[in-house]
C-alpha cells in the first residue's frame, strides 16, 4: 500500500465521479457549444453571485488569465513573498503579463491592509511600475493551508477600492477556508474582481478550474485562454466531474482537516520534531531535527511506502485528501510514533 501524501492532486476520480462522466452531454466549447460545461459554468458563477465563470484546465493558467486581465506589461501586483502566482507559476506573472511582483514579508502568506497601504496609494511616475493588481491567496500553499481573517481582507479590499486596484484571488483551496471558517462563497463574491478556484485538489476531481468575474472580463479570459493554449473541445467530460465535486465532496473536507490536525497531535508528542506549523484544514508543515535532515526523513518514509514533500528551508509537508482513508491514517500515525 502507498500512501501518497505529496498533495491533494493524487486523487483519483470515484465510481460515481467517473459514471457523472461518461454520462455527460458534449459539445464543442471553443464555440461554446457544450452543455455541460456551460451549465457548471453559470452554476460556479451564481454559488458566488458574480456575473460569470470560464472553466480552464488548470488553476495555474486561471491565475494568469486573471493578472493579463488586470494589468499591462511593466505594471506591478502586490501579494505575498509564498504567494503561489510568484513562487510556483514558472514565472507566469513576467513572461505572460510582463508585471513584477511586490512581495509582502506576511505571516505564513498573509499580509495585511497596513503593509500594502504606501505602496497601493503610490502615484504613477513614469520612472515607477504602475501598482495595477493586489493578489490573495486563500488557503495558502506555502503557508501550510492557512486561512485569512476575512475581516482582514475586507481592508484590503477598502485600500484596492481607494486606490483604484483590481483584487484577485487565487481560490485553489478556497472550498477548505469556507468549511474550516464557515463562510460562504457568496461573502468572496462580494470583495474579489476575479477568483479563481480549483476542482482537482480537495474537490476530487481529476482536472479543471475556474475563473470568476464581470462578464466583459470573463469575454476577455476567452481570447486569453485560447492564446495561453487552453482552448478545449468536448470538455464536458472533465465538466461533468467538477460538477459532481461540487454536489458530493465539499463538506467532507472537514474530514480532512481533521486527520490533518491528529497527525499534528501525534507529531507534537515526537522527540525528533524541532517544530510544526498551525492546522487550519488538510496542509501541515513541519521540521525534523537538524541531525535528521528533512531530506533523509522523506526517504525514510518514502522506504516505507509512505510519501511526503520537501517544501525548502527545511520544511515538510504532509497533505490529507479524499484518497487518504482511515487504514491509512493508523499505519502513518504508527510510524511517525516508531519512527
Amino acid at each position: 500500500m502507498i500512501i501518497d501524501l505529496i498533495s491533494d492532486t493524487v486523487t483519483k476520480p470515484s465510481k460515481g465521479m467517473l459514471d457523472a462522466m461518461l454520462s455527460a452531454k458534449v459539445g464543442d466549447d471553443v464555440f461554446s457549444m457544450d452543455p455541460t460545461v456551460n451549465a457548471l459554468q453559470d452554476k460556479v458563477a451564481t454559488l458566488f453571485g458574480m456575473e460569470s465563470a470560464l472553466f480552464f484546465p488548470s488553476g495555474t493558467m486561471a491565475n494568469q488569465a486573471a493578472i493579463k486581465l488586470h494589468t499591462q506589461p511593466g505594471d506591478l501586483v502586490i501579494c505575498d513573498k509564498y504567494a503561489h502566482i510568484y513562487n510556483y507559476e514558472s514565472g507566469g506573472v513576467a513572461f505572460n503579463s510582463g508585471v513584477t511582483c511586490k512581495l509582502v514579508d506576511g505571516n505564513r502568506g498573509m499580509f495585511t491592509a497596513e503593509q500594502i497601504k504606501d505602496v497601493a496609494a503610490v502615484k504613477p511616475e513614469i520612472y515607477l511600475p504602475f501598482t495595477k493588481l493586489i493578489c490573495l491567496e486563500n488557503t495558502t500553499n506555502k503557508g501550510g493551508g492557512a486561512c485569512w481573517d476575512f475581516e482582514e481582507i475586507k481592508k484590503i479590499h477598502a485600500e484596492a477600492k481607494k486606490n483604484n486596484l483590481g483584487f484577485h484571488l487565487d481560490g485553489a483551496r478556497l472550498f477548505n477556508a469556507l468549511v474550516a471558517k464557515n463562510e460562504t462563497p457568496q461573502q468572496y463574491g462580494k470583495l474579489f474582481d476575479t477568483i479563481s478556484i480549483c476542482f482537482s485538489k480537495g474537490l476530487g476531481a481529476p482536472i479543471g478550474s475556474m475563473l470568476l468575474g464581470p462578464k466583459n472580463m470573463m469575454q476577455k479570459a476567452v481570447r486569453i485562454r485560447k492564446l495561453l493554449g487552453g482552448g478545449m473541445r468536448q470538455v464536458g467530460f472533465l465538466a461533468a466531474a467538477a460538477n459532481y465535486a461540487l454536489d458530493n465532496n465539499i463538506e467532507r473536507l472537514a474530514s480532512d482537516h481533521q486527520k490533518a490536525k491528529e497527525i499534528a497531535e501525534v507529531l507534537e508528542s515526537c522527540s525528533y520534531i524541532s517544530k510544526i506549523e498551525p492546522v487550519e484544514t488538510n496542509i501541515l508543515i513541519f521540521y525534523v531535527d537538524d541531525k535528521i535532515g528533512a531530506d533523509n526523513f522523506i526517504d525514510k518514509m518514502k522506504s516505507k511506502n509512505i510519501l511526503l514533500t520537501p517544501m525548502g528551508e527545511g520544511k515538510i509537508r504532509i497533505t490529507t485528501h479524499l484518497d487518504y482513508t482511515d487504514q491509512m491514517h493508523e499505519i502513518l500515525l504508527k510510524e511517525l510514533k516508531n519512527f
